[in-house]
């Protein structure tokens, strides 16, 4: 979250002769993070970023505050102004003559209201618009203007009601039933799922979309004459729930979704009344209605010198200890080195046990203060798993080849999986309602939205499918997927006869038909009578994909081999270009060049039309091959390919 704050305003609570630049500096090392501080006019705003466990900073007060005791750790003289509240003037009622209200204390631990009488609406002093401009926040009227001001300032929304549209003078606070429509502020009309928090006025009609936005029915206008100031806090999570599933991201609601204190309440309905008073020339009743049924108890969380200095690894005094914590508004309670500590209010939803204790002494004590050690002696290490080393095997294997690892969604359309694929019950759309039983869905997918940006391709993804079983949860298998976009057929088996090899697993190629391939067009990957994929051309697609079971491969591939020695005698290379017939099987060429005596290897390196070039290595491992004898193992294969095959050595 991230709050804007003018330099002008902050120091109306904080008393220093820090520069701006200094502010920012000191603060974000060891508070809230000051992003940036921009010009405004003659003043500065500082751009700061809130975490969500500290709600407590979301205002010019709490930053305020954390300055006042961050800044003394730099040398620089800094205090805390306090708020002006003119508690004499009221009277906090849990019953008042004008408004009779119905609250449920689970959804709203805290309700605050109050009446105020013949307001005069018109335009905010220019310091106040200045102040909401400079944070966003559009500026509309005094009244509404008030509201966003002591929110900004006190990180506690407030809301107005014109009075007299509230029919009956009643409020009751509920949850929304499913189906219920309220038109807010902006001219929105929201259906509500249900559980969300509203106010209903005395005629039933829903009048407020609380820690939302409110209810245009008693919305404040130019003829508004008596106003009901509102101050409250809510159930963060149906704030949050309702936030989001309406799409409506309001200020307020960041804020009550995150936690408000309920202490707060009487601050800022006070320094609201104030500033009614002085704006809008309205006469406030004496009674705040303050239906508060379980006020907060000081939470107390104790704690030793002993735990604070050894998990900081440094030695704090006690009286250091003490002024760290006291400054941010903690009470300490010493008994020798033990420590009681009393939560504020404002902090009881962020500290919860003697850790987060010490993460405060630590922050205002610096963490740029505590020693840097470097890490000695020996690494540990676990030992290496062997599945995912060897899934590691193949996917560098297939990188060097040019491949690219993809990650896709493992959930898919309806069309996309077989009748009895896993189906979500809480699905985000139709896209993503099953959990698919291939991956070729998936990569199609990422291969289309990738065509164009460049001339070929090949994306792989190892990953889960999920395999339905009657009965009971679908059974994970690990895959290998891929595409090849661009490639010729001879290409892309090409690159995984290399990687089969490399995994030292004897497979061949068979022409098989399979589901969702196009018929003639597809191979099956087999390894003795064991089939461990498949590739061809899927249906209505100009991709060639490949799907390979990780598990069938991990089987096969040996986990130790054998050792081979480096040949001492030199290989004679040669090139042979032949023509074959239409149809002829290359591969199957190659295997019987191979077993060939003093046959190293083979490789095809050109095609053009029906002539084919071989690079042949021959070896003798006990001696040097003389050119006569390279002739005679050349005869062998041309007399071998001619016989078998049809095929004559080009001119």
């Amino acid at each position: 979250m991230d709050i804007k704050i003018l330099n002008s305003w902050l120091r109306d609570y904080l008393e220093t002769d820090a520069t701006p630049s200094e502010i920012a500096k000191y603060l974000s090392l060891c508070g809230p993070s000051v992003e940036r501080i921009e010009n405004f006019g003659k003043d500065f705003i500082y751009d700061i970023e809130i975490t969500t466990n500290r709600i407590d900073e979301a205002g010019v007060y709490g930053i305020a505050r954390e300055a006042s005791t961050i800044l003394p750790r730099f040398d620089i003289k800094a205090k805390l102004k306090p708020i002006e509240k003119p508690i004499k003037e009221f009277n906090f009622a849990k019953k008042v003559d004008y408004l009779k209200a119905t609250v449920n204390p689970i959804l709203c631990p805290r309700f605050s209201a109050i009446l105020i009488k013949n307001v005069n609406i018109s335009s905010s002093p220019e310091l106040i618009q200045k102040r909401l401009e400079s944070a966003g926040i559009r500026v509309i009227n005094n009244v509404v203007d008030i509201s966003n001001y002591i929110m900004l300032e006190l990180g506690q929304p407030v809301h107005t009601f014109d009075y007299d549209k509230i029919k009956g003078a009643e409020m009751i606070l509920r949850e929304s039933r499913k189906g219920e429509i309220i038109k807010t502020l902006d001219g929105k009309d929201f259906i509500l799922p249900g559980g969300d928090i509203v106010i209903e006025d005395g005629k039933g009609r829903l009048i407020d979309l609380c820690g939302i936005m409110g209810g245009s029915l008693s919305a404040v206008d130019e003829y508004t004459k008596n106003v009901l100031l509102f101050v409250q806090t809510y159930d963060p999570a149906k704030i949050r729930k309702t936030s989001m599933s309406l799409a409506q991201r309001t200020l307020a609601a960041t804020i009550f979704e995150k936690g408000t204190d309920t202490e707060l309440v009487e601050p800022a309905i006070l320094s609201a009344v104030k500033l009614f008073k002085e704006l809008t020339g309205g006469k406030p009743e004496k009674d705040i209605l303050n239906i508060y049924p379980n006020p907060y108890k000081i939470k107390t969380i104790s704690t030793d010198l002993s735990f604070i200095n050894q998990r900081l690894g440094i030695v704090i005094p006690k009286k250091d200890v003490n002024d760290y914590l006291e400054s941010l508004g903690f009470n300490c309670k010493w008994s020798g080195d033990k420590l009681s500590v009393d939560i504020p209010s404002f902090r009881a939803n962020d500290v919860d046990n003697a850790e987060g204790v010490l993460e405060e002494i630590a922050r205002i004590y610096g963490y740029h203060n505590l020693p840097s050690i470097i890490i000695d002696g020996q690494i540990p290490t676990l030992p290496i798993d062997p599945k995912f080393a060897f899934e590691m095997r193949i996917k560098n294997v297939l990188a060097g080849f040019g491949g690219t690892e993809v990650y896709t969604l493992s959930l898919v359309k309806k069309e996309d999986v077989s009748e009895k694929a896993l189906k979500l019950k809480n699905p985000l759309g139709k896209e993503t309602e099953y959990l698919r039983t291939s991956l070729m869905p998936s990569l199609i997918s990422a291969a289309s939205n990738n065509l164009g940006t460049t001339d070929n391709f090949h994306i792989f993804e190892m990953a889960n499918v999920y395999l339905p079983k009657i009965g009971d949860l679908p059974e994970e298998k690990l895959k290998l997927g891929g595409i090849f976009s661009e490639y010729s057929y001879r290409d892309a088996k090409g690159i995984l006869e290399a990687l089969i090899e490399k995994l030292k697993i004897n497979a061949n190629f068979e022409s098989v038909d399979f589901k969702g391939f196009e018929a003639g067009k597809c191979a099956a990957i087999v390894s003795g009578k064991e089939i461990i994929g498949n590739v061809g051309y899927p249906e209505n697609s100009k991709f060639i994909y490949y799907e390979l079971d990780l598990e069938k491969l991990l089987k096969l591939s040996p986990r130790v081999t054998s050792f081979k020695e480096i040949p001492k005698y030199p290989t004679q290379i040669e090139d042979i270009t032949l023509n074959l017939p239409e149809r002829t099987r290359v591969g199957e060429i190659i295997q019987m060049i191979k077993q060939i005596k003093f046959v190293n290897n083979i490789e095809l390196t050109i095609i053009y039309q029906n002539s084919y070039t071989f690079r042949i290595w021959y070896q003798d491992p006990k001696k040097t091959l003389t050119n006569e004898e390279v002739e005679n193992i050349r005869k062998e294969i041309i007399t071998s390919i001619k016989t078998k095959f049809g095929g004559t050595v080009k001119d």
